[in-house]
């Protein structure tokens, strides 16, 4: 009989442990490639559009949104160019970094290896995350960095070290230079720091209160802004959350089913008794990290519920708050054990993060195949994508109409089309919207030249055609066509196309002109 030499032993047991962890980055770098192909095969949605035209632009922010997706996009381009992959790069690296950022949160507060993975594959098995992280926004550059913030805090729980606080403010800065919503975490931080016992340590410290000035400093390009522009967010934004519609249980079942889809539908009521349970551990324990994570997904969610009941909520805005409920979850998962609790409940809760990733990331697979490889519409007009799609068969007549009426710039009357047209035209032709100027405050001048005097070429969706804002104007407009655009044979909407002549649009009108103003879309 042979005896395994103990060396021989070790090695076999450290390759055995192995195992697991490189089938996770397997699995983790299988799902990556599939969201660059994603990101690469499918053309922009209007707003990825949108926000692309402020890269091109220097501007310190934008009406909409502070500034950091556009220097996101920046980066993409620098990289590949003014492509579809070029322009989502920075939301795939955002993924990669958050789910980094999450698997260490988990690792420092339970140290076990099943709550790690969870904390990496549970963003996985949301389509969300496990794919539409590749579909640009202002929440895909807020949710690294909003996460990171909490790992600042962690560490800072962890450590002792009150430096900590410095890094917090940092990450704090850029999550508010992404979006707004930023600030709901404010409350999660504040109970962080003075629920539990260590409250008058903080209070009496300089850390926090320097990581506030810190988070203001990095801000400051958003305010120099505003104060430039008479506050045009901060009043664009107020007027939207404060704008006062009917209570409709339409739109609370919108805010709820967009979560179930976007999250999961098994994953999502999973997250939402994990961190239940994190906040009544948490809040009665006085346990720090427990308090941040519960009340960085208790309070915005809480806050989107109440704004459903009269308002659609967007499908983006909630999405910078689950992955603190991935953590709270995974760390829950490990803490019942340790907690003395049932040993079915134990099991029951393990099995059911299991399901939920096991359910979930085919789900999003799925999803994946129908967009890049299946050729039906199985949805209709109302498909999120294919209602954004088929925008070069207007811009192909667009083109022809410009060769055969001479019109030398181009004119729209709504940031959708502006912005395909700007993205699909790419710097060739002047295109103008020529209301709500005060979107494009601090915008380069596109060209006066190919514009004074010269014929334009309109073109807008239909019934769109007939905005109110021509009657201030002294166009001159001939129908010429009409133009369907079609994704996988149904048709998403029909655009007209007008020739222009005996005009010249106004950059910047006052702020009190019809051209101007912005509308509130709720």
């Amino acid at each position: 009989m042979t005896t395994t030499p103990p060396d021989r032993l070790s090695t076999l047991a450290q390759r055995a442990a192995q195992w697991p962890w490189l089938a996770v980055v397997a699995l983790i770098a299988a799902m990556t490639a599939m969201r660059i192909v994603y990101a690469g095969v499918l053309d922009l949605r209007t707003d990825e559009a949108y926000y692309w035209t402020w890269s091109k632009e220097s501007a310190l922010s934008f009406l909409d949104h502070p500034p950091m997706i556009a220097w996101f996009i920046r980066f993409g381009t620098a990289i590949f160019g003014d492509t579809a992959l070029g322009v989502r790069f920075a939301g795939i690296v955002a993924m990669l970094v958050t789910q980094l950022l999450l698997a260490d949160i988990v690792r420092r507060v339970v140290g076990d290896f099943r709550a790690v993975v969870f904390a990496l594959l549970m963003p996985e098995a949301a389509l969300y995350y496990g794919l539409l992280m590749a579909k640009v926004a202002p929440d895909t550059a807020l949710i690294p960095f909003a996460v990171a913030m909490l790992w600042s805090l962690v560490r800072l729980n962890e450590s002792g070290d009150s430096r900590w606080w410095l890094a917090a403010g940092l990450f704090a800065g850029l999550a508010l230079l992404s979006k707004f919503t930023a600030i709901m975490l404010l409350p999660a931080v504040a109970a962080f720091m003075l629920v539990p016992d260590w409250r008058w340590r903080w209070l009496r410290s300089p850390w926090p209160w320097t990581a506030a000035l810190i988070a203001l400093a990095l801000f400051s390009p958003v305010l120099v802004w505003n104060y430039q522009h008479d506050w045009a967010s901060f009043r664009f934004q107020f007027v939207r959350a404060v704008a006062t519609h009917p209570l409709s249980l339409r739109t609370v079942g919108e805010y709820f089913g967009l979560q179930l889809g976007l999250v999961g539908f098994v994953l999502l009521p999973v997250v939402i008794s994990g961190v239940a349970l994190t906040a009544w551990r948490g809040f009665r324990n006085r346990e720090p990290v427990a308090i941040l994570l519960s009340t960085a997904v208790i309070v915005p969610f809480g806050y989107f519920f109440w704004k459903s009941l009269t308002l659609r909520v967007g499908d983006t805005w909630p999405m910078f708050l689950w992955p603190a409920g991935f953590a709270a979850t995974a760390i829950n998962a490990t803490m019942l054990s340790r907690e003395g609790f049932p040993e079915w409940m134990v099991k029951s809760t393990f099995g059911w993060i299991r399901t939920a990733i096991i359910a979930g990331i085919p789900f999003v697979v799925g999803v994946f195949l129908y967009y890049v490889a299946a050729p039906w519409n199985l949805i209709g007009r109302t498909d999120p994508v294919g209602g954004e799609a088929g925008y070069e068969q207007v811009v192909a007549r667009a083109r022809d109409q410009l060769k055969k009426t001479g019109a030398s710039w181009i004119a729209t009357t709504d940031y959708r089309t502006y912005a395909m047209l700007r993205w699909h035209f790419n710097g060739q032709v002047p295109v103008i919207q020529i209301n709500e100027r005060s979107r494009f405050q601090g915008f380069a001048d596109p060209g006066m030249d190919w514009i004074k005097g010269h014929t334009g070429l309109y073109v807008a969706r239909e019934p769109d055609n007939g905005s109110p804002v021509w009657n201030e104007t002294t166009a001159l407009r001939t129908p010429l066509e009409r133009v369907e655009r079609s994704w996988r044979g149904v048709v998403m909407d029909t655009y007209a196309l007008e020739k222009l002549t005996g005009w010249t649009p106004q950059l910047s009108p006052p702020p009190d002109s019809p051209f101007f103003r912005w509308r509130v879309l709720a």
